[in-house]
């Protein structure tokens, strides 16, 4: 009986792609794992009018881990001209199944390492280590959004906040509104983690990032609570900035940070503009870990435009698949895939076309399996 059983879930687009060619790479490793394909995706939502089906939410409950390919996620009203005929009349409402399962499994740490590789043609500079701790579950990313916008709704924030006036009188289709929700809680763990995490590993630092200057209540909470669990841990630095300071600073002094923490949105603005200071998303791997489940993705789109073509870079996908073995506790699996991935790099005899070269999505998969 295998190890591991690992939830299969490619999506949609190119997630098919950039999943075979992990396989190939866990499959030269020796990972003693069953891998349980599971559906999701848009194709799901066209035709079931869930992009994550009951059967899948199942499986997840089954398994010790998951690898997630790529997702297509569109606006509400054109997601609903998309559904079958039969289905159009049904009231359903498209929510995107990777922020679904977040919620569900409480997967509330989103972990984002950002890693210079040497000789990556594409770093803006060599030696950049980051790792980014994003808050999963909360702040805009909750879900709690009205267009048209309820007259109660309205009625209620003309009454209580002083602040509204500029939008007193709107018709409930002149105006939208998106909830930012923390919570102590929420954020508690989610710097916790973070410090955990260097303690850990021994990182030199702890930076949270926020607008606590601007968006009061939320973000203050945020700050907080950084502030009450830094205490916790006299032997990390720590210091805070706002989002806005840090997108400059990092831009242009990255060697300077290395163990950010931060609310969802800022926290996924962030990540990505670190991550393409190391190679773009072609390199940049996600894991979205809760205390019970872990799934892990690399963070580009389904790339509807590549499909078929054996085009898109899977090294964010073969990251992906090696924090997978972090969370597994497979250490040495993880630390000789690294190094695997490194020396592809190095050497630059296989490059994709973000990276300049002409190699496929599977030469660069058989490349990195060739090091191992």
């Amino acid at each position: 009986m295998p190890k591991y059983k690992i939830a299969w879930l490619p999506g949609d687009g190119v997630g098919g792609e950039v999943l075979q060619a992990a396989r190939i790479v866990l499959d030269r490793l020796g990972l003693d794992a069953e891998y349980l394909p599971g559906d999701i995706g848009w194709e799901f939502w066209r035709q079931e009018g869930d992009p994550l089906p009951g059967r899948t939410i199942e499986l997840l409950k089954q398994v010790d881990a998951a690898l997630f390919g790529a997702i297509t996620s569109k606006p509400a009203r054109e997601a609903a001209g998309e559904l079958a005929p039969r289905l159009r009349d049904e009231g359903l409402v498209y929510r995107s199944p990777i922020v679904r399962l977040r919620q569900l499994f409480d997967l509330y740490v989103c972990l984002r390492p950002c890693r210079a590789f040497a000789g990556n043609p594409l770093n803006t500079r060599e030696g950049i280590d980051l790792v980014i701790f994003r808050e999963n579950t909360e702040d805009l990313y909750a879900g709690v959004e009205f267009h048209p916008v309820p007259q109660t709704l309205s009625r209620l924030l003309e009454e209580i906040s002083p602040s509204f006036a500029p939008f007193k009188g709107l018709a409930p289709d002149q105006w939208a509104i998106s909830c930012k929700i923390n919570s102590r809680k929420g954020s508690e763990r989610i710097i916790r983690a973070a410090f955990e995490f260097a303690r850990q590993h021994r990182r030199r630092r702890v930076t949270v990032v926020h607008k606590a200057n601007v968006v009061r209540a939320t973000d203050g909470l945020f700050l907080e609570a950084a502030r009450s669990i830094a205490a916790d841990y006299p032997d990390i630095p720590w210091d805070h900035a706002n989002v806005d300071a840090m997108a400059m600073w990092l831009l242009k002094n990255p060697l300077d940070y290395d163990v950010l923490v931060a609310p969802n949105l800022f926290g996924d603005i962030v990540s990505d503009l670190c991550a393409q200071m190391v190679g773009g998303l072609g390199f940049a791997c996600s894991g979205n870990i809760g205390d019970r489940l872990a799934v892990f993705e690399p963070t580009h789109g389904s790339a509807p435009k590549y499909v078929g073509q054996s085009k898109v870079n899977p090294i964010a996908t073969v990251l992906a698949a090696k924090m997978m073995l972090d969370y597994l506790s497979e250490d040495r699996k993880s630390q000789r895939l690294e190094e695997a991935v490194g020396q592809v790099i190095r050497d630059g005899r296989v490059r994709t076309y973000d990276m300049g070269g002409a190699g496929t999505t599977l030469q660069m998969a058989e490349a990195i399996a060739g090091k191992l």
